[in-house]
């Protein structure tokens, strides 16, 4: 199964839940699948492993990365709502907003709401169950909550991105989907997909999956590891 998203695409979760390698890996699936893709980092709460790191890779496969001036780069400041609010009210075939985690980081899309009155969205929350928080149903439906609190809108979906960094393994996978799947049974949110690190796909029989998948390349790693390079067809 492909991912088909299109439209506009609100990535929002936990601190440390993954939610930008997703929003960067998600954006190059979607064009190396031929559609345009726009990618907005409304991250203004966490200084690192923001999706303006990996502006060079997504730029080479022919994204744009919607960013504060070079001056104001690294500012946890609400400069990008003027131009945000335009993406929103007309998106590209997909546009990808990057936020922040917990309901700190979903304060900025309040500031955003007269531009979301306009338009149909999806939000979807990225779960990671071996994270603090969200190791359970409960602090998962929790943190969701406390998102739509703050952020004023709903979450319509599911992203599960279990994994443990350099330690998953195929069994943390297979926990993580199932952990997910009843996060979705429990809330009636559909799982839109899972991901799984790349170099673990071949192993795994994504047949069992009721859902697609997203195979991860790291992208935000440190300057002593080697990332995996986005690269179109």
């Amino acid at each position: 199964m492909d991912i088909q998203l299109s439209g506009l695409v609100v990535i929002t979760g936990n601190y440390g839940s993954g939610k930008t390698e997703i929003a960067i890996n998600l954006a190059a699936y979607r064009k190396i699948q031929g559609i345009d893709v726009r990618v907005a980092d409304l991250d203004l709460v966490n200084p690192y492993f923001r999706t303006r790191e990996a502006r060079k890779q997504l730029a080479e496969i022919g994204i744009e990365v919607v960013l504060p001036p070079e001056q104001y780069m690294h500012a946890d400041l609400p400069i990008l709502t003027r131009t945000v609010s335009g993406l929103i009210r007309n998106p590209s075939a997909l546009t990808i907003l990057d936020v922040g985690g917990n309901d700190v980081g979903a304060a900025v899309l309040a500031a955003l709401e007269d531009a979301f009155k306009t338009v149909s969205c999806k939000m979807l929350q990225v779960v990671n169950p071996f994270r603090p928080l969200t190791q359970t149903i409960e602090g998962a439906i929790d943190m969701r909550h406390s998102i739509e609190k703050t952020s004023r809108l709903k979450v319509t979906g599911l992203i599960g991105n279990a994994n443990l960094i350099d330690e998953s393994t195929l069994e943390t996978i297979l926990s993580g989907y199932d952990f997910i799947r009843k996060l979705s049974e429990k809330t009636g949110a559909p799982l839109e997909f899972i991901t799984v690190p790349s170099h673990l796909l071949a192993e795994l029989d994504i047949e069992q999956f009721s859902c697609p998948v997203l195979p991860i390349k790291r992208q935000l790693v440190p300057p002593w590891k080697k990332l995996t390079r986005l690269t179109a067809p």
